[in-house]
């Protein structure tokens, strides 16, 4: 029979009920329910079903508890700052004042472009995506000229820019 997780006694059970019950913060809130119900002697999976996170979840949750008591229960994505800028603020300022001018093949500056700027310039591949990203932090958008109908009937179009008759029925 596999052995059940413990909560370390931080807390009274009845106390830990009543700060699930009492908070407002929607993460804090299914924390503490995970930690309530382990402390309560029911099982990780039936709390994992329960409160619709995964086991290995709930025994992340209860560890944190069980470590560092209440504290252990907040919130971390505040405090995460997330993944560095891909382009410091000296590139970002080079990339800024590129695109004032027409990029290398001519055209208009597009992500695909961007990207392969930023590539060049830091040693590694950088996808589409990120190009676009680029140009958007510059306050920018990515230029893109509009597709052109090539199939349409001359005289169709002709008879629709002058505004004169319907255009022929189609067949």
């Amino acid at each position: 029979m596999p052995r059940q997780l413990t909560v370390a006694p931080h807390l009274p059970v009845a106390e830990l009920e009543a700060r699930y019950r009492r908070t407002h913060e929607s993460v804090e809130r299914s924390h503490w329910h995970m930690v309530w119900l382990v402390a309560d002697g029911h099982r990780v999976p039936a709390v994992a079903a329960l409160v619709g996170y995964t086991a290995n979840w709930v025994r992340e949750i209860v560890r944190r508890y069980n470590a560092a008591g209440p504290p252990g229960i907040t919130d971390r994505r505040q405090a995460n700052p997330g993944a560095k800028p891909l382009l410091s603020p000296a590139l970002r300022e080079e990339l800024r004042q590129v695109l004032d001018d027409p990029p290398p093949d001519g055209g208009l500056w597009t992500s695909r472009k961007v990207a392969a700027w930023m590539a060049d310039r830091l040693g590694r591949h950088v996808s589409e995506p990120r190009g676009w990203e680029a140009l958007r932090a510059l306050g920018l958008s990515p230029q893109r000229p509009r597709p052109r109908a090539t199939r349409g009937d001359p005289e169709t179009q002709a008879a629709f820019k002058k505004g004169g008759s319907k255009p022929k029925s189609m067949p």
